[in-house]
């Protein structure tokens, strides 16, 4: 049906935040929640400091996407902040995983690294940074949960290989040197096959001492 100027006229484009952000759903899905080909992640949620250091790494060439760079780097850093904020604030659901296919060694091992680490070989349990149940830890560190496998084998493969980075010291760039590709390979099997429970949010506060320092985490 054809709308007639007049019509549109009489009906304004709302200048909210909801409005300029939505182009960030063309690739990371609907609200935020993450699209379905499994390479973008869900944003919706995750910490506000997260998603705002994020978006200055964005624009700060410490990580390199092409449509991400050219997105953020005309904007100063208080409409990134207003970014990070709104999906931040967004409360959604997450949908149940997809069964994992990696075998149940892998997958034992994936635990073993998310919860317990490694310690002879001096690697860090993720639970120690990421929150014991894994969802993050307000302000500043993400959720491991609710993540596309493709994604999360892409971003610890990115830290691995140098291609991500943070502001130093540059605890993550540490902990994936010591990682083998069959590290990452059954960390994001066994992480995405995880549901995350309703009603789940970051942890408020730290809540084991954090095993290295970490520039883009706040003391």
């Amino acid at each position: 049906m054809l709308i007639s100027a007049a019509a549109a006229a009489a009906a304004p484009l709302q200048d909210s935040i909801a409005e300029r952000v939505a182009p960030c759903t063309a690739c990371h899905g609907q609200e935020g929640r993450a699209a379905p080909d499994g390479y973008y992640p869900r944003i919706a949620g995750k910490p506000a400091g997260y998603l705002h250091q994020q978006l200055r790494n964005f624009r700060e060439g410490r990580r390199r996407y092409g449509p991400m760079v050219y997105l953020v780097d005309p904007l100063d850093d208080a409409y990134l902040a207003e970014i990070a904020a709104y999906f931040a604030g967004l409360d959604l659901p997450y949908p149940p995983p997809r069964p994992p296919a990696a075998e149940p060694a892998v997958l034992a091992r994936g635990e073993q690294l998310a919860r317990e680490g490694d310690p002879a070989r001096r690697l860090p349990a993720c639970a120690d940074c990421h929150g014991t149940q894994l969802l993050g830890v307000a302000p500043a560190v993400p959720g491991l949960l609710g993540l596309p496998p493709d994604y999360l084998r892409a971003q610890l493969g990115a830290w691995v290989n140098g291609q991500r980075r943070a502001l130093a010291p540059d605890c993550m760039a540490t902990i994936a040197e010591r990682l083998t590709p069959q590290d990452v390979a059954a960390l994001a099997a066994w992480l995405a096959g995880q549901p995350v429970p309703a009603g789940a949010h970051p942890a408020a506060r730290p809540e084991r001492r954090a095993p290295l320092e970490c520039g883009g985490m706040p003391p």
